[in-house]
């Protein structure tokens, strides 16, 4: 058995997976993200709930909004910034007096999705998050593909191609991908033309009903993420491309961006298969479980 902890900004949740891939248990508490002390003693105890019900010890596979440097240890790029700068992996082993595997919630991500989900019959498979923030990871042969700075898969920090304005970023850099195809930086683009829109469901149904304006927002949305997409292809050309995250539940999506993606990689050749989260908001939780022994 084994721990599978997914760390975000709002919630902690957590699950006992077996060695096949099934959820035993399943736990969720709000993430008190404000606090580094307190989200250490929160996943402490998950892990003590967890594993007295199940009345064993397990491995544990943490999925982190960052990553831990591996120079320093110290946790970076984490959008839940009161985490960065702070060892978190190392105060969770001392904690709970084991090793623990830990990773960026995307690699999670795509980790799960390869392993058995949608991306399970690729050799390569790129995961892709599009939600509160955009995220990635590339699994080669079921293993995470970390690399030498832990930032392997972040394509949502490498400039957006061709954009007509400018926008900052939490990472102290602009334009980067993660700026247009977040949550966030869809409704931004949308509210020029649709002041009053609430969300990216919103926007998808007004698309549907025929709404012109929602249909235009949603088609500059689909040529941004070609074009950002295109790049992965043409330096790692995975076998599979899986999205996650609410922004990936809008279903004209999976429709035009292979026609968008013929006309934006080297040669205009596109095969690549565009495919949903097999486990949709469970594919982080899972992935960090599957840490063990994937990595």
């Amino acid at each position: 058995m084994r721990i599978g902890i997914d760390l975000g900004g709002t919630k902690i949740e957590a699950v006992v997976m077996s060695a096949q891939g099934e959820i035993v248990l399943r736990r969720r508490i709000p993430s008190p993200a404000e606090n580094y002390i307190r989200i250490v003693d929160a996943i402490v105890d998950l892990v003590a709930t967890l594993e007295g019900e199940l009345g064993a010890a397990c491995q544990i596979g943490i999925g982190t909004p960052g990553a831990p440097s591996l120079g320093t240890g110290l946790m970076k790029n984490c959008n839940s910034t009161e985490m960065n700068n702070k060892p978190l992996l190392r105060d969770l082993e001392q904690r709970l007096g084991r090793e623990i595997r830990m990773a960026n919630d995307a690699n999670c991500f795509a980790l799960s999705e390869a392993i058995d989900g949608a991306g399970r019959h690729g050799a390569s498979v790129f995961g892709v998050i599009l939600g509160t923030g955009v995220g990635g990871g590339l699994v080669i042969d079921q293993r995470l593909q970390i690399g030498r700075n832990a930032i392997g898969g972040e394509w949502g920090h490498i400039p957006m191609p061709r954009v007509s304005e400018r926008r900052s970023c939490y990472c102290g850099q602009y334009d980067c991908v993660e700026t247009y195809l977040c949550g966030g930086g869809l409704l931004r683009t949308a509210r020029q033309y649709l002041p009053d829109l609430h969300d990216s469901r919103e926007l998808a149904s007004l698309a549907e009903a025929g709404h012109l304006e929602a249909q235009s927002v949603l088609r500059t949305y689909s040529q941004q993420l070609a074009s950002a997409l295109a790049i992965v292809v043409n330096i790692v050309d995975p076998d599979v491309i899986v999205l996650g995250g609410g922004v990936s539940n809008i279903s004209a999506l999976y429709d035009t961006l292979p026609e968008l993606m013929s006309a934006a990689v080297f040669g205009n050749d596109y095969r690549t298969d565009i495919l949903p989260a097999r486990y949709g908001d469970s594919s982080g939780v899972r992935g960090a479980a599957w840490l063990w022994p994937a990595m």
